[in-house]
């Protein structure tokens, strides 16, 4: 499973080693279909629910309700907040992902539920 968001601010250890710092993944401008990654990322399957608003790691004093909430798309995992920070503070993700996304006509994949299942299952084990 690779994680997209995987920065040393919003991910236990227990997921391994990050990319590093989200403040190294800051762009000084958005995607050109910002909208459309934030609307993939927010469609996403939801793969733990966590209620709540988690704050804006990077000091906007923003909240962002179910940000510790995971979502998938079968081969990606990333946080409930991740749509927000690339929308507002333009964070780039892996390119892999990024392809996966276009490839996919920024439209969430289906995903059988015995392969959602496996997935939560290997979060479970590190979370």
């Amino acid at each position: 499973m690779q994680i997209a968001d995987h920065f040393e601010e919003l991910w236990s250890p227990s997921f391994g080693r990050p990319r590093g710092s989200v403040r190294e993944f800051l762009a000084s401008a958005a995607y050109p279909e910002q909208g459309d990654i934030a609307r993939y990322l927010q469609a996403g399957h939801e793969i733990i629910s966590v209620m709540g608003a988690s704050p804006d790691v990077l000091g906007s004093g923003e909240r962002i309700v179910g940000g510790d909430s995971l979502y998938t798309d079968g081969e990606w995992l990333w946080r409930g907040d991740l749509w927000f920070y690339v929308r507002s503070h333009y964070v780039r993700l892996p390119e892999e992902f990024l392809i996966r996304m276009r490839d996919c006509g920024y439209c969430m994949p289906d995903v059988q539920r015995p392969k959602l299942l496996g997935i939560l299952d290997w979060v479970e084990e590190r979370w």
